[in-house]
């Protein structure tokens, strides 16, 4: 897995969010229990992408999460950066320092190919293309058997 796990949830956590229909905030309890991501492991991950300013908070009764634009002005790269980084897109895919066309590593040529292919597909992909994607061939963002299980 080439992403983190606080990377990937945090993606899934921001389709939800654009996925919500009605208008406000989400509590992270309820993205935690829908999307069966533990609740602390999520708060983390969502203050991340709040200090990043793809996601807003309010707190209170009423309180939770929201996205702080349009999920059209924002893309895949943006949640990457603001959790894991860039350096899945710039870095030596076998983790050697130094790698480059001084000194590469044996998978140097096609790994720049692919990470420059990745991050120009990354970028060009709305949370709003993702969403309606989603929504529209009925694709999941949490396992089957967890689903079945809160029926």
């Amino acid at each position: 897995m080439m992403l983190s796990k606080s990377c990937i949830y945090g993606i899934r956590a921001v389709l939800y969010l654009a996925l919500q229909e009605e208008e406000g905030y989400v509590s992270i309890r309820k993205i935690s229990k829908d999307l069966d991501i533990s609740f602390h492991f999520l708060t983390k991950i969502l203050q991340q992408l709040t200090q990043n300013e793809i996601l807003t908070s309010f707190r209170g009764p009423n309180g939770g999460v929201a996205l702080a634009k349009p999920a059209d002005q924002l893309d895949l790269v943006q949640i990457i950066e603001a959790i894991d980084g860039l350096g899945i897109f710039q870095e030596c895919i076998l983790g050697l320092p130094g790698c480059g066309s001084l000194e590469p590593c044996p998978l140097h040529d096609q790994w720049g190919k692919a990470r420059e292919e990745l991050y120009s597909a990354f970028k060009t992909l709305t949370i709003a293309q993702l969403a309606t994607k989603t929504k529209n061939l009925n694709l999941r963002l949490v396992d089957q058997q967890v689903i079945q299980a809160n029926l």
